[in-house]
């Protein structure tokens, strides 16, 4: 039976020669991944129904980010990140980046990425239901609740039921203006919210296979605003040199069998896609930028796992370059290695960090998720009342970045540098064309 690449996955992991949607399969798991805001929960399961000394199945394959609700003077969130160091001393786990030292990365699915944690072929779980970024490296990645963590930490396995999956096609090149973030908030302004519920989300064609590695990210990370269960993308030489410059550990990457069945195929000409906006509250309620021109912005956001990658920073510095931000503009590097990217990448001679600070942008220090899940009243660019954002963000949800009163609009890091600079949403084409 022809499979799909999320089919070949699972079936591999768990130990068969074929599976087909709707199978129920115990699948051993190559990575599983927690952080500071589910961790602490994940663990009172695992003692508790594995017993107060009980040991994790393998210690080499468990991941620890804080990264969340870090950087606060919250006591509770402290708290929760001394749990994780307490568990991790117990339990010997070598792969933890705790804050505050050197060994730090930031937040969680691109340090997965950056450290060498995401594979092809593999199977990775985590407590954050943006794991699916992880699929962009030909990974069945999916985000699971504290439960199916204890026990994938007691037992190293998990029951899945195999998805059936979705298949888009973008064929030829996309314009110069048009990023990933367009590419995916089009696709969810297509299907809807819930219009992947539970299947995986498979992406290819020529327009595809052009993305650097860190925008197929940007993809396969918000398959879960379509309600997808996983995100996957072949793998190719972009993949592997990804890869192989940050593990040396062997992988083996899947790919589709022809004839394999999907259970809806769409294709795109991707000349055509344009600058992508979702309005609030909903990743679904999509608009193209140049139509909401007449829309005021009061702050701009720039950062997160979605949009704080290098890359991202580095399409917003070309628009900013030797201009103004008309309105608050906050910027979050998401990792330690972005951060100090900002200092040494440049755009026209000109380092990024000096382009930001010039355009009278406020800079994190600290790499976090920051305020893209709101997080304490001190969390860093946290909206605090009725403000209108654009933000590179991945959801828009009401009080997602904090206030129930504030509005975010989703959008690429083209776009709200364009409309940073401008104080209304922008097309950034005004401004690259």
């Amino acid at each position: 039976m022809p499979m799909t690449m999320t089919e070949k996955i699972l079936a591999r992991a768990s130990g068969r020669t074929e599976v087909g949607p709707g199978d129920n399969v115990w699948v051993n798991v190559d990575t599983l991944m927690t952080h500071d805001v589910c961790g602490p929960g994940t663990i009172g399961i695992f003692k508790r129904e594995f017993g107060k000394n009980a040991k994790v199945w393998d210690p080499e394959k468990v991941v620890i980010i804080p990264d969340h609700y870090i950087f606060t003077s919250d006591d509770k969130c402290h708290r929760n990140v001394d749990i994780l160091r307490e568990f991790v001393r117990e339990q010997g786990i070598p792969n933890y980046y705790d804050v505050g030292t050197k060994d730090y990365k930031g937040v969680c699915h691109v340090a997965l990425a950056q450290e060498g944690h995401t594979r092809p072929g593999e199977v990775l779980f985590g407590t954050d239901s943006h794991t699916c970024m992880a699929g962009a490296f030909n990974q069945f990645a999916t985000g699971i609740g504290n439960t199916d963590a204890a026990f994938i930490l007691g037992t190293g396995k998990l029951l899945v039921k195999v998805p059936p999956t979705m298949r888009f096609d973008f064929d030829g090149e996309f314009p110069p203006y048009v990023m990933a973030k367009d590419v995916i908030l089009h696709v969810i302004g297509d299907i809807g919210v819930a219009g992947a519920t539970y299947k995986a989300m498979e992406f290819g064609g020529d327009a595809i296979k052009r993305l650097t590695m860190e925008e197929r990210m940007t993809v396969c990370n918000m398959v879960i605003e379509g309600g997808g269960k996983n995100g996957v993308i072949d793998a190719d030489e972009t993949t592997f040199e990804y890869v192989r410059a940050r593990t040396q550990k062997p992988f083996e990457p899947v790919v589709g069998d022809p004839g394999a069945a999907h259970v809806f195929a769409k294709r795109y000409d991707a000349s055509t896609i344009e600058p992508t906006v979702a309005r609030p509250h909903s990743p679904d309620n999509k608009a193209r930028a140049r139509e909401l021109g007449d829309v005021r912005v009061t702050r701009a956001y720039i950062g997160s796992c979605t949009g704080g990658k290098i890359t991202d920073f580095i399409n917003a510095a070309e628009i900013m370059r030797g201009r103004r931000v008309a309105v608050d503009t906050f910027l979050v590097p998401a990792t330690t290695e972005i951060a100090e990217g900002l200092r040494t990448e440049k755009v026209g001679g000109e380092t990024l960090h000096a382009i930001f600070e010039a355009a009278g942008c406020k800079l994190s220090a600290d790499a976090s998720c920051a305020a893209c899940l709101g997080g304490p009243k001190d969390t860093f660019g946290r909206i605090n009342g009725p403000e209108v954002c654009i933000s590179t963000t991945n959801r828009n949800f009401p009080g997602r970045m904090g206030s129930k009163e504030g509005q975010v609009y989703l959008a690429s890091p083209y776009t709200v540098a364009a409309s940073a600079v401008t104080g209304r949403i922008t097309d950034p084409r005004e401004f690259l064309q």
